[in-house]
């Protein structure tokens, strides 16, 4: 009976997540000194959400239907990790910065606010769409305990 409420909530608590990454991306965008590598400055690098669905394997379920278990225990979705985006970082003529190399140069982050606008859109758009579904399963067990009276 709770199974699409699960299933949503996993969704929200992702997408928050996706939409954090990516709030942190935009704000680091110019953030030249992010980690510091083999005694050197290295700029931010982007971050990406991965996501992957939570089911069973075919044993699990197998054994869920010989034993009359639950078959909707691990439903929805989940944060597999957080990955560094290995795009090369971009090189900017800035002679005056602290962090130049010899020819005037300094590394800056990989992070396109393009990109970023645009997952942070369809990060919230996924969001509002499972807020709608949650919402829409709550008011049909609404209903449905009112049928009763």
């Amino acid at each position: 009976m709770f199974d699409s409420l699960n299933i949503s909530a996993s969704a929200l608590t992702a997408q928050r997540l996706r939409m954090d990454v990516v709030s942190s991306n935009i704000a680091n965008a110019e953030s030249t000194r992010g980690t510091f590598v083999n005694g050197k400055w290295e700029p931010y690098r982007r971050k990406m959400v991965m996501m992957e669905p939570r089911e069973k394997s075919f044993n699990q379920v197998l054994q869920g239907a010989m034993e009359k278990q639950s078959q909707s225990q691990l439903q929805g979705v989940r944060v597999s990790g957080i990955v560094n985006d290995k795009t090369p970082f971009k090189m900017v003529f800035d002679p005056s910065n602290p962090d130049a190399n010899a020819d005037g140069y300094v590394m800056m982050p990989n992070v396109d606010l393009s990109k970023e606008m645009i997952d942070l859109l369809a990060a919230s758009r996924a969001y509002e769409a499972n807020v709608t579904s949650f919402n829409t399963g709550k008011s049909m067990m609404l209903k449905a305990l009112e049928i009763g009276r």
